[in-house]
């Protein structure tokens, strides 16, 4: 949700429509991963930003689909089975 309002508040766009889908919280669970995904990206080379391995594990975690406008930020989560919108 963060990164969803920080987008939209800088290019003056509305986000009421934001604000009614629902929120997955961060778990003990997802921290887990997301420290194990954020080292993985890192020892291949291909460092992630910590946010974007956070968002990945819980998305993950959920066996939810990530809807995103930067794929690239992800693709490399896609082999622990993150599902990206195509």
């Amino acid at each position: 949700m963060h990164e969803l309002l920080c987008g939209l508040n800088k290019y003056a766009k509305p986000t009421e429509d934001v604000l009614l889908l629902p929120v997955l919280t961060f778990t003990e669970k997802d921290a887990i991963l997301s420290s194990k995904l954020e080292l993985e990206a890192e020892k291949k080379g291909v460092p992630s930003r910590r946010t974007d391995a956070m968002i990945a594990a819980v998305t993950i975690n959920n066996n939810a689909m990530l809807y995103t406008f930067n794929k690239k930020h992800f693709t490399q989560f896609t082999k622990r089975s993150l599902r990206l919108f195509k």
